[in-house]
């Protein structure tokens, strides 16, 4: 065997890496050897001879990086040119759950991430989504029991049944629930939470179903209640939810092995320019963790939460995944590389992506409304002028419930500036069905509407604006170019984002995408958003009703505490 006569020095390595200051994950120290590659996998670090030197310079050698929980979706450019993005910021390594794209396509939906990741150089495991759609009430595009996941179970990168959110059918053993936890366990995969504002008791019941992982705590109290009861706890660090230095706090010496890094959701423009689990890292170090702690976590924590004991480190028998890094402080990565290979130097991606992966009719053409009526967005009062209001809460998933007095005109609300409270709308978008409308506090909007087709996890159409025409029109043209963002002021589109694959993402590489979000973000300006919050970002999780307090569905109001509907009226 090629490995076992290199490791012992009868046959030159591949490569070898030399000069390196080798940061091991293990033993919490730098140590200093040459790396030995072959066959794509270290196998010895010492003094070894290769075909092909790396020259390390002194830099430190760190195993390449994992995110251990991300929607990739989430980013809106596919699997293939997402691996563009987040190679040059270390990360090898993906554990992606296509819930999004599953709301929408159903299986051709996780089909389609998993071949668009084939062949590229980035490991993408999957976690099957485990709840489509969120709740047994809403209305997605598809619905996915134990006997479609099942087949999935099978394939080499599917590693197991991703975030249970549905605690109510957990809680009370409901039959489709439980299928999925069996046919998971039968499988011998993994299974992870969502275990979002929930109690110790709620643990105690995830625990005993076999769940391992929570990435939705926020408190260190939480955190700690978890990996007290054997769970691990991914902090978490996105785009809107940003928990890493309110739960930091929550790693000791003796517990760190129980934590690891992910970012869940985060766009393009933030993963270009703050990164990925390297801005984790660097976030960590800032507030005083050890910088080998923090790389432990993003590495070998990961990779053994995760079964993945070829990944995280830097030693004998582990996947040649590595970066170079100048110091240790600002983990400014310098080279990246996958199987010995190098993929990415100076923060460019130094592979290119050609192949291009077929997309089903059913994914392609996913927006089916029906015609959106001044009728439908209205919101009548009849005894007052008191409301249930969703107040947002800038940078975090939660809302709160906010009753208050709203502005009433011919009996029905109108959009106040002064009081910061527009119209929310969404519009189920996948048969045709039912508009669902309520008041919203915190845009800080002063005219026109924004809309998008994405809205977690169901993706419905969602909109919010200060005029019914706006609303309307924004509404309709995300219908006309079939599922994206959109800006609209005074009848005027300003600025788009279409994405055609499940109103979700687009084939087009990323630096266009990044060219027409600055063109969104002109346009959000022009119609007076706040630039402390992406509004966008905060708009999709206004309809993910397992998250407390209050959303909308396309149903209505939804008060996720008592878990059932209320009137917009208080």
């Amino acid at each position: 065997m090629k490995q076992l006569a290199v490791a012992s020095k009868r046959q030159i390595a591949d490569v070898v890496v030399k000069n390196g200051k080798i940061i091991n994950v293990f033993t919490h120290d730098i140590i200093e050897g040459d790396i030995a590659i072959a066959d794509e996998k270290i196998v010895g670090i010492g003094e070894y001879d290769g075909q092909t030197i790396i020259d390390a310079k002194g830099k430190y050698v760190c195993p390449g990086l994992i995110d251990g929980h991300v929607h990739i979706e989430s980013s809106m450019v596919t699997p293939s040119e997402f691996a563009r993005v987040v190679v040059p910021h270390g990360v090898t390594t993906a554990i992606t759950d296509p819930h999004e794209i599953a709301n929408v396509a159903g299986t051709k939906g996780i089909e389609f991430m998993l071949n668009d990741s084939d062949h590229i150089p980035l490991d993408v495991y999957v976690m099957l989504p485990s709840c489509v759609p969120a709740t047994d009430f809403e209305h997605a595009g598809a619905t996915l029991h134990a006997e479609q996941l099942a087949p999935f179970f099978s394939h080499p990168r599917v590693l197991g049944l991703a975030e249970v959110m549905d605690y109510p059918s957990l809680l009370e053993g409901k039959q489709p629930m439980l299928a999925k936890l069996a046919a998971a366990m039968e499988a011998n995969k993994l299974i992870d939470g969502h275990l979002a504002g929930l109690d110790e008791t709620a643990v105690n019941v995830y625990r005993s179903a076999n769940v391992h992982t929570d990435h939705e705590c926020v408190t260190v109290h939480e955190a700690l209640a978890r990996v007290q009861r054997g769970m691990y706890v991914l902090i978490r660090e996105g785009s809107v939810a940003k928990d890493l230095h309110k739960l930091l706090p929550a790693v000791n010496t003796y517990n760190a092995r129980r934590f690891l890094f992910c970012t869940d959701d985060k766009h393009i423009d933030e993963l270009v320019t703050e990164g990925s689990i390297d801005h984790h890292i660097r976030l960590a170090i800032q507030a005083g963790l050890n910088p080998l702690t923090a790389i432990q976590m993003a590495t070998l924590n990961a990779a053994e939460c995760y079964r993945l004991y070829t990944k995280g480190a830097i030693a004998p028998g582990y996947d040649a995944d590595f970066l170079l890094v100048e110091d240790l402080q600002s983990f400014s990565i310098t080279h990246v590389y996958k199987k010995g290979v190098l993929v990415a130097e100076n923060g460019r991606a130094t592979f290119s992506v050609t192949k291009a992966t077929a997309i089903d009719q059913t994914i392609a053409q996913s927006v089916h409304t029906k015609k959106v009526t001044k009728e439908d967005v209205q919101i009548p009062f009849t005894r007052g002028k008191q409301a249930n209001v969703i107040q947002i809460i800038p940078n975090h998933l939660h809302t709160k419930r906010l009753m208050t007095e709203v502005d009433v005109e011919n009996g029905v609300f109108q959009p106040s500036i002064e009081r910061d409270l527009l119209k929310l709308v969404v519009v189920e978008r996948h048969r045709g069905l039912g508009v669902g409308v309520g008041i919203v506090n915190g845009f800080q909007l002063k005219k026109g509407a924004i809309a998008s087709s994405i809205a977690h996890d169901s993706h419905n159409i969602i909109a919010t604006g200060m005029n019914d025409d706006d609303i309307i029109n924004a509404i309709e043209h995300i219908k006309h170019i079939n599922g994206g963002l959109a800006v609209v002021e005074s009848g005027r589109v300003l600025a788009d984002l279409p994405l055609e694959i499940s109103g979700l993402m687009t084939a087009k590489r990323f630096e266009d995408v990044l060219e027409r979000l600055q063109k969104i973000h002109d346009a959000l300006i022009t119609i007076g958003a706040s630039d402390e919050f992406n509004p966008f970002i905060t708009l999709a999780f206004l309809a993910l009703p397992v998250i407390p307090e209050l959303k909308l569905t396309d149903q209505g109001l939804f008060d996720v505490s008592s878990f059932q509907f209320i009137d917009v009226e208080a």
